[in-house]
Formats: C-alpha cells, structure tokens, sequence
C-alpha cells in the first residue's frame, strides 16, 4: 500500500522519536506532498512505508551519527543509552576481549544482540554469536537502524534482545573526502586519526547503475595507566570513604627481583626477598615496594587504560538495474583492525634447583643472614616478575572479508530478494612483547645468563631477550555461508488498506577452525617431542575444526485493521544442527575420531504487534512474542584449557588434598573451554519470550513524548560462573577445583574449572525513553532531545539449590558486570542559520553498588596516617554517578566542504572511582568499562565533496 499523502500520525512518529537517534535533530512534520518511500525496514520483512512499522525502531543518519562525534561504530554504539554490557577495547588489556568491541542492548548480552550488515549477517567473532563492530567502518556507515524488541520471529537465532542494522552508502556520485583528528587535552597520548574517501561512478535511477569504491584508515594511540592521575597508582591507589582513610592493596608477591618460598623439613615456610635481606631492605625496581622481608610488585600501575587501534578498510558496491522490474547488486568489503593491548610483564612462579649455581650463590646468602639452615631446606619456589621481558603485549589482528550478491525485483505482483552472503573473521594473536619461551629462560638461568635475583637493568633486558616470543600465538577463522529468499506482496484488503504477506527462507553453513601454535599448546599429546612452554600466557590449547548447518523459514503477515489501526503478525521456524568437530580430544588431550558435538536444536517462534492511533497525535503500541537461541559453537566445541587468571584470590581450599597446593592470595589458574557433551547433560537451547507497550503523543505541534516498556524472559539462559563468585565461595562450588599439572612449573597447581550451563531463569525489564521539544526564536532553530533507559530488572536465576535470585540493576554483580539504573542522553541543538549548527550534549550513568570487600580478600585496607596500609577490611560503597558534556559546532562553509569542531568531556571530568578488582581487565581504580579515561578531548572533522 502506497499512500500519496502520509499522514500526520504518521508524520508525528518520524517527530516523535520513534525512528529518531540519540541526539538527533527532530526535523518538522514533513510537507503534506512529500513522497512515500516503499522500503524494507529493520524489524519487517515486508516492503511499505517505513513509518508504519508498530515495533520500536531508531535510525541514526549520517548526520546524527557526526553529530555524536563518534569516530568508530563502537565509539557510536557507546553513546546510545539502551546499550549496555557490551565489551569495550579495554577488555582486551586481560580482561578476556581478545580485541573484539561488541554491541549489547539492554544489557542483555552480545550475544543476544543481532548486528547485520546491509540488512545481512555478519561472521561471528571465533564460533560465538558475537559481532566484532571493529571490523566495520564507520565513515562507509550512511545511517544505523536500531530495533530496541526481540526479533527472533523474523532473524531467528542471535536476536532475543533486537538487532543493529549498519546501512553502508550506496548510489553516491561524488568525490568525497573526510578527516577527523582527535587529541586529549592532557597530552596526545589516546590521540585519534581517521582519513576516508570514496568515489561513485553513476547513477542508478538516472543511469541505470552505480559503482562506489570507499577506503578508510582509523588509528587511536594507547593510553597507559601512568598518563592519567586517577589511574598511575594501580593497585595502591588511596581513597576516602564515609571520613575514612582506605588504600587499595592489589599487588603481587611476583615481583622483581623475584621472591623466594622456601620449605623446611620441619613444615615450616619461610618467605623472603634475597636481594632485599641483602641490600638494605631495599626493592629496586619500577613499580615495587617492600613489605616484611619481601619486594611486592604493582602491576596495575603498568597496564594500559586504552590499547593501540589500527584499522584499514575497503568497500565496494555495484548496483545495476537490469530492466524496470529487476535490479543486481553486489557489495564487499575487506577490513584488517589491530589491537595491540598490553598488560603487566609475566608473573610466573618457578622451581629453584636446589643443586644450582642459582640457589647456592644468590638464595643461600639471603636465606642464611635471615638466621636459617639452609641444609634443611627441602623444595624452594621462585615467585617472578619478568620485567626485562616487558609487558604481556598482544597484537590482535582481525582480518574480514564480507561478499554479498543477489538479485531483488518484482514479479506476479511479489517483490523478492534473493541474496548469498560469504563473510569471514580470521582472528589472529601475535605475541608482541613480555611473553616468553620457557626452555629458552630456564636455559639462561641456569647458564647464569640472566639473573631473576637482581635489579632489571639494560644489561639484563639485553641479556633475556633472546628467550622473548615475537611470533604467532594463535589463528582462527569463522565463517558463514548464507542463502537467502525473501518475498512480499499484497494479499487481500481490509478496512484499513491491503493485508502485506512477506515469506521468507534461509540456509547457513558456519565454520570453525582453530590452530593454536605449537608453543600455544606446549606439551601435549598431539606433539610429544615439544617441551617448550609460553610463560605468561595460557598453555594447553587445542585445534578445533568445526562445522553446523542450520535453516529457518518464516511468514509475516501485516493487516491495516483500520485506518489507525494495523496489526502485525509472524512465525518462523529454526533448525540448527549439531557440531561436526573434526578435531576432537578427551579430558587428557588425545585425538579422537571426528565426533558430533551437542544436539540438534530446533523451534517456532512467532511475533504479534499493533499499532493503534486514536488520534491524529496519539500513537499506541504494543508487540508480543517468542525467542530462540541455539548455543553457540564455541559454547560446544571449545576444548578445556588452561587460561590463566587475570586477578588474585585467596586459597579457596582449607582442607583436603588439594590444600599443599594452596600458595595464599595469589592468582590460581582456570579451565576454561565448552560443554561438549550430549544427551541429558548437553546444553540446551535458550528461550524467551518478550513484550512491549508503548505510546507516542505530541500535545503541541512542537513537543513529542514518548515511553516504551519491555519485558524479557529467558528460559535455560546459557553462561559461566565468573572466575570471582567461584573463588569467593569455594564452599559451594568446592567441586569446580582440581589439581592441574602445569608444564610451566613443571608440578601440580590449583585450578577452577569453568563451563558453560543452563540457568534456570532470567528476567529483564525496563522503559525507554525519548522525548523533544522544538522551537523557533529570533536568533534560530533550538531543538532538545531527550533519550534514556531506566531498568527495572536484571535478575538471574542459577537453579542452584540455596542460590538467592541475582539482581543486577544498579550493582556490581557475582558475574563481574554492572546494569546501570539509569543511562540518559540530554542534548540541546541550537542552528542559528543554514550555515551553523551547535549542539551540546550530556551523558549520564547513575551511580551503582560497588563490588563488596571482605578483609578476607586482602584488596582493601585501612590507610595509616604514614600513608601505609593498616589492617585489611570489609568494605561496602557507592560509586558515584558518571556525567559528560559534549559541545560541538558546525560550519559550512560551502556547499562542498562542511568543518566540524569539538570538545568531548567539556569538564574534564575523570571517572568515578571503583574497588573492583574484578571483570574487564587490569586496570584498577575505575571501571574501563563504563568510563573514558580519555578526559577532556579537542577535535575537529573535514568534509570535502567534489
């Protein structure tokens, strides 16, 4: 149904809110002879008007999008108030990110969040659901389309919590040419650089094609703890709470010079620093600082708040109408990002040879001056820090490649698509620096080459750089193959109008292929004359080499009740196959023959949605539906490994076998990898169901309210216990830890093992929020846009027997993350003319229970006047409210070259401090998560067309 005039309930949607982005410019009600575009929408298969979609739907246009000054599709996603939970390029500084940047609406997951390019899938990020958004460019984005409602009834699997459609350019004939430079005020460290230009050839209505070629270059500069006031303490970073003293005490017995544990025949440990006892109780090294006889190091204080980013892309589209009533396309793009994330140098913990040059010249000396016989001693533990090694740095590189080709037309009154897609994400982990060769570092100790007990210096980096990795650590690559047939067409009329069918198949085959270098995997089975081990990172990995096919089918059908009033319906049907592994391995690591992986999973969801205007300036709405989620291939495929820890626990044996493996607060190890397993004990899928209600109203012509309430339900939700809640309650969890042999050390060491289950249950709610106010005074066009989220739930169900519900808004949670309360976007847009446009913008997260100390954690102490740390103690805050304000100005200053100016965090405003000291990563003091600790930012953008 195409109308020749909208109408102004219609128009008042656009007005409204309801497809305006965050900090958008509410734009009049549009001319009563303006014309219809009969499009597809996100959230609809079937081709009509794009306003009279009844689901929650924003667009962010290319000018919304500069508006926000976001320079990447994740720094724009970050600034939308119905995301949160997503993972930022600071998870990848060992916080597990592995340089991924995610999308998550409602905090409901990545996971569950749908991200599709042009309307199409995306390769997933390794064998999960997750879309890494660094691999898309932003200046090759023409607008963003946001659905705010589950629709797992027309995507399928991936889109409980909605979908993030990025819409790239096409049709354009110019020349065009943009740069936008970025640099703190505090100094040009996190400084950003974006180039882009893209060229078209023809016109696709005029011409009958159009071919357009775009390259873009995007790079951000690290950031490190020690360039920032709130961060360069790391891990002793003091603080005030309720007229209280406190100082955080999250350091490291690994330290340089290294530390030693000595036990006695008697049962005794003796615990001390050797150059320490024998050079006046000093600990000489960066970052270090004494405490009783031993040196403690502060790795906090060494990590970088913001990695290094690098991303080149390329995009091309051909679009080439091949009579009235048939049109080819065909688009690509190649994009290579790198992360490089660097943390802490290695702490590792190694076995002192008793027999050694080592033991006897540079322990024996200490250990006797302590008052000790050092013949009774009967094993000692050297506890490192690899300083002369430097930083653990990771170059994560992404490599994608997305093709999409297909026809669309018109035929026996049907419009059809009819599309393949093949997209890949290589993902590559180089090791850059601090990671090191086990046998090549022992060889230097022993050889008396390197020195673990004496102050770094230049000469003893020089002297253990031979044993540095500067290699591959891992390459994996995810693929989807994807067919799609789609259709839709008017089928009968109505009151209202013509009833629209939309039909729609589709068929997937996804890949998974892992190979773990030969050091990544160290000794195993499959390569039994390897014995060298990478110290400081993770050892035991595993190829993998899997596939799944999976198909889903649908119908959609849209019935115009009556003239204001529509309703929608639509089901579809999924099913997903189980994993074919052909590299699959038991428990001890031996090759098995290829084997099938977790079960067939299969559903029918449906969607029901209505769209009711009562009047001319009233909409109602409301939709209700079902999910389905299949677990993922990483969640069955992965193979246990051994991961590392990225924070300190203390032992959580008191008793039992396991208890010599205890080494005090320190971090222990964890296994982590995917349930594999079929039948009772598979994992199943994930279900829910959803609802919205809402409403659009517009008392005056010049203001718009809007309110949006949802409701999620997930039934046998898939996760992982967080490495915290295990730790911190071994009693309930006693039966996760086991002794692992670790060939590093070279002797048994405790370990968690970690793997996905089904929770029982959970539960999201909450309301949107968009409202404007436009006016015209002497001085120009003021416009105010008003956007948020208030969640009203975030509550999770384990199923465990004793285990309370977990309510996650507003606190820092068991599973290491935050549900904001409240996320707001407040923005004022003054254009005094044609020419200028300034805006200035507030960003606001509402405050959160931070995460609970107890004194049996050992991160929190009281602070002495001295400045010293006192006793340890228990701790409960509230980490204050984050806010941001924006200004930005624009000029054009012709019609070819527009010059954007900026200031992001106008008030340098630092980020609110947090005693975490757990999820997201290394750094301390803050939450990276949910911060900039970029602070106040200078920046301008140039636009030439010709």
């Amino acid at each position: 149904m195409v109308e020749k005039i909208l109408s102004r309930s219609v128009r008042l949607m656009f007005a409204s809110g309801v497809v305006m982005g965050v900090g958008a410019i509410a734009q009049p009600a549009f001319a009563q002879d303006a014309a219809p575009q009969r499009i597809e929408i996100t959230g609809s298969s079937i081709k009509r008007i794009a306003v009279e979609g009844a689901l929650p739907v924003q667009t962010l246009s290319k000018s919304q999008i500069e508006q926000t000054g976001a320079t990447t599709a994740a720094d724009l996603i970050a600034t939308l108030p119905s995301m949160q939970g997503f993972v930022t390029s600071s998870t990848s500084i060992n916080g597990g990110g592995g340089g991924t940047q995610t999308a998550s609406i409602h905090g409901i997951g990545d996971g569950y969040t749908l991200v599709l390019l042009n309307g199409r899938r995306i390769a997933p990020f390794t064998t999960g659901a997750t879309v890494n958004l660094a691999n898309i460019p932003l200046s090759a984005v023409e607008r963003v389309e946001i659905l705010t409602d589950g629709a797992s009834a027309l995507y399928g699997s991936d889109a409980i919590a909605g979908v993030v459609n990025f819409v790239l350019k096409k049709n354009q004939k110019d020349f065009n040419v943009e740069f936008t430079y970025s640099t703190p005020q505090q100094s040009s460290k996190g400084k950003t650089t974006n180039f882009a230009v893209s060229k078209g050839f023809g016109d696709l209505n005029n011409d009958g094609y159009n071919v357009l070629l775009a390259y873009s270059h995007d790079e951000q500069a690290e950031l490190n703890a020690a360039d920032r006031d709130f961060a360069k303490l790391g891990g002793v970073t003091p603080f005030n709470e309720g007229g209280k003293a406190y100082v955080m005490t999250m350091y490291s017995s690994n330290s340089i010079p290294g530390n030693v544990n000595v036990s006695r025949s008697d049962g005794a440990a003796v615990r001390f620093n050797p150059y320490k006892v024998l050079n006046g109780g000093a600990c000489p090294a960066e970052n270090t600082f004494a405490a009783g006889n031993r040196c403690f190091f502060n790795y906090a204080a060494t990590v970088q708040l913001l990695p290094e980013l690098k991303r080149d892309s390329l995009f091309g589209s051909v679009n080439v109408n091949i009579n009235d009533n048939l049109k080819f396309f065909a688009e690509g793009m190649a994009t290579k990002f790198t992360s490089t994330a660097r943390f802490a140098p290695p702490a590792q913990p190694l076995t002192i040879d008793l027999n050694s040059a080592l033991w006897k010249n540079s322990v024996v000396p200490a250990y006797t001056k302590l008052g000790f016989d050092a013949s009774k001693v009967t094993s000692a533990q050297m506890t490192l820090r690899l300083v002369d090694a430097g930083g653990r740095t990771d170059g994560w590189e992404t490599q994608s490649k997305h093709l999409a080709t297909g026809f669309e037309g018109s035929a026996l009154g049907w419009d059809y698509t009819a599309s393949y897609t093949y997209s890949e994400n290589k993902a590559i982990d180089n090791a850059v620096a601090g990671y090191t060769s086990g046998e090549k570092l022992a060889a230097l100790i022993k050889a008396g080459t390197w020195n673990p007990f004496v102050a770094p210096s230049a000469a003893s980096k020089a002297a253990l750089a031979p044993a540095v990795l500067h290699q591959v650590l891992d390459t994996s690559t995810s693929s989807i193959d994807v067919i799609n047939l789609r259709a839709s067409r008017e089928v009968f009329k109505l009151a209202g109008g013509n009833a629209s069918l939309g039909l729609g198949v589709d068929a997937m085959t996804q890949k998974y292929v892992d190979n773990p270098s030969q050091i990544a995997q160290g000794p195993n089975k499959q390569q039994p004359s390897w014995t060298d081990t990478n110290v400081g990172g993770g050892t035991g990995a595993l190829p993998v080499d899997s596939k799944r096919n999976n198909y889903g089918g649908f119908a959609e059908l849209f019935m115009p009740i009556q003239k204001n009033l529509d309703v929608t319906a639509a089901a579809r049907y999924d099913s997903f196959g189980a994993v074919k592994n052909s590299k699959h391995f038991d428990d001890q690591g031996n090759l098995l023959s290829p084997a099938t992986q977790g079960e067939t999973a299969s559903s029918a969801t449906y969607k029901i949605s209505a769209a009711f205007r009562p009047t001319d300036t009233t909409l109602l709405r409301a939709s209700y539906g079902t999910g389905f989620k299949a677990p993922s291939m990483f969640q069955i495929t992965s193979p246990i490994v051994n991961g590392g820890s990225s924070n300190f626990f203390p032992c959580p044996i008191t008793s039992g076998p396991l208890l010599p493996l205890c080494n005090g607060t320190a971090e222990y190890n964890l296994l982590t990898g995917g349930n594999s397993t079929t039948g009772a004990t598979a994992l199943k899928p994930e279900k829910s169901t959803q609802y919205t209600v809402g409403f659009r109203v517009e008392p005056i012509p010049t203001v718009s309210v809007g309110f949006d309430f949802w409701n999620v339900k997930l039934k046998d939700q898939i996760a992982t216990l967080s490495q915290s809640e295990v730790f911190l309650h071994p009693a309930k969890y006693g039966n996760l830890f086991s002794a692992y042999y670790d060939p590093i050390v070279g002797a048994n060491v405790l370990a968690a093992t970690l793997t996905p289950f089904n929770l029982a249950s959970s539960q999201y709610q909450g309301i949107d929020w968009d409202h404007s106010y436009r006016l015209n005074t002497s001085k120009g066009k003021v416009t105010f846009n008003w956007t948020g989220t208030y969640m009203l739930k975030a509550d999770s169900d384990s199923g465990i027997a004793g285990d309370a519900t977990e309510k996650s808004v507003g606190r820092f949670d068991k599973y290491s993350s935050v549900t904001f309360r409240v996320i707001s976007r407040l923005s004022a847009i003054w254009k005094p003319s044609d020419r200028y446009t300034h805006s200035l913008t507030m960003g606001y997260h509402s405050s959160y229970k931070d995460q609970v100390i107890t004194a049996d954690d050992g991160s929190t102490a009281l602070r002495n006047p001295d400045g010293s740390a006192g006793d340890n103690v228990d701790l409960t805050r509230t980490v204050k409210a984050y806010y941001t304000f924006d200004w930005q100005s624009k000029v054009n200053v012709s019609k070819n070259l527009t010059i954007t100016g900026g200031i992001k965090n106008l008030f340098n405003q630092d980020p609110p401090f947090s005693q975490r000291n757990a999820g997201g990563g290394n750094q301390l003091g803050y939450d990276g998560r949910y911060t900039d600790p970029l602070g106040r930012q200078f920046y301008v953008v140039g636009n030439l067309k010709f």
